[in-house]
């Protein structure tokens, strides 16, 4: 009894002993940002006054702020108050982040397309985002949207949208015959947004839409109709894994974002389907100025035999140099790998120079999946580019890009834009 008595009272001395050195964050402070609210940053930590030193915590937290719009870079530091009470202070660097765009397109057979837009990522000084677009592809389309990912608690939120998206799509049939259509789009879509922790991302929402084709021109085959109207209803889900860190213009981890849509209300034509699409992006720095980027796509649909399929080769989506919607299929497997690297830097000012390889495949409409592999579909465009970035202004990077075709049919052309290609 008495060595039970006396085990007791070590295991309690020592329980105590050990609390009592435990150090505490007697205040967590936010310094630097002008417009992003402090209330804002420190319901997002996992650093609390009153909360247990953890430095795995801190850096988690300046991970999770680097990753916001409103944040171009984040620091800290620890500062001692009493002998176990600490000060914990994190220095906000703030990005600029009412951001005006523009994507311009060009091929070599003469096509033009742009879309220009406005978005405000720090609405309220809470990181919302709102904003819209125009966008002229031979015809005119527009689109709005608001996205709060943090008005509920800190992990939910919830999106809108709206989009009329009206464009000429080529539609491609056997013997290289091609007819020209109409799309013409009306869009709304509501999602919610759960972040479960700082790596994991999930989104949840429905999407209603009234979609026509009119036809325009071109050889229309026997049994093609001249126009097709659908009212669809949509379930549409992502799931986003992030490992990456941001420094500035360099980027370094691992992404993989899974989106996923179940249509129905379709027809005989414009038909009810599933479409998933999986991009696996890697990022790593080559030494102190270089970074290499990658992306794997992997898309895959329902095999329905039509030609209105859901997956196009494109300037803007894909593959660099091709053309404004040259191709569709019901699956596809695209690579995009390119070299970044930082010719000249200073103050908020860098150019970067890119050389790239943009490559897929893609599935002919009610093939199999061996078109995947086979060669028979293949594109390959190698190029080069330049990055013109603004350190303090969120996504800020002007990029212009010329990809050269290599193979039968091969097209080359410039592409420019806001932000990364990917």
């Amino acid at each position: 009894m008495k060595h039970m008595l006396y085990l007791f009272l070590c295991v309690t001395f020592f329980t105590n002993f050990t609390f009592a050195q435990e150090s505490v964050v007697s205040e967590l402070k936010i310094e630097g940002n002008e417009k992003t609210k402090s209330s804002f940053l420190k319901r997002l930590t996992l650093v609390k006054s009153g909360s247990i030193l953890d430095s795995t915590a801190i850096e988690a937290d300046i991970r999770r702020l680097k990753l916001l719009p409103s944040v171009a870079n984040a620091t800290y530091i620890v500062t001692s108050v009493t002998q176990n009470s600490y000060d914990v202070i994190y220095s906000i660097d703030e990005n600029f982040t009412i951001i005006p765009g523009l994507n311009i397109s060009t091929a070599n057979n003469g096509e033009f397309a742009f879309r220009a837009s406005i978005f405000e990522f720090n609405l309220f000084g809470r990181n919302q985002l709102i904003g819209g677009f125009y966008r002229r592809d031979v015809f005119n389309s527009f689109g709005a949207f608001w996205e709060a990912p943090y008005i509920f608690t800190r992990k939910l939120g919830i999106g809108l949208n709206y989009q009329n998206l009206v464009s000429q799509e080529p539609v491609f049939f056997e013997n290289d015959n091609t007819v020209n259509y109409k799309f013409d789009s009306k869009a709304f879509e509501i999602y919610f947004q759960y972040e479960y922790n700082f790596h994991n991302r999930f989104e949840l929402g429905i999407n209603v839409s009234k979609e026509d084709y009119n036809f325009i021109e071109g050889n229309l085959p026997n049994g093609t109709p001249n126009q097709l109207d659908a009212n669809k209803i949509a379930l549409i889900g992502e799931y986003e894994y992030n490992t990456i860190n941001i420094d500035y213009q360099y980027k370094s981890g691992f992404r993989s974002l899974l989106n996923f849509r179940l249509v129905t209300g379709g027809n005989d034509f414009l038909k009810n389907t599933f479409i998933g699409r999986n991009d696996f992006e890697y990022f790593r720095r080559i030494g102190l100025k270089g970074n290499w980027a990658n992306r794997l796509r992997l898309a895959f649909a329902s095999n329905d035999n039509t030609p209105f399929a859901p997956f196009a080769v494109d300037n803007q989506l894909n593959i660099r140099g091709t053309g404004n919607t040259i191709d569709r299929g019901t699956a596809a497997i695209v690579i995009n790998t390119e070299y970044r690297h930082t010719l000249y830097e200073k103050g908020w000012f860098v150019v970067q120079g890119n050389a790239f390889i943009d490559a897929g495949s893609w599935r002919n409409p009610g093939g199999n999946l061996k078109g995947l592999i086979d060669g028979s579909t293949i594109r390959f465009y190698p190029g080069l580019g330049f990055r013109f970035i603004h350190k303090k202004i969120f996504n800020a990077v002007f990029r212009l890009d010329y990809g050269y075709g290599i193979g039968n049919d091969a097209t080359n052309g410039i592409v420019f834009g806001i932000g990364q290609y990917f």
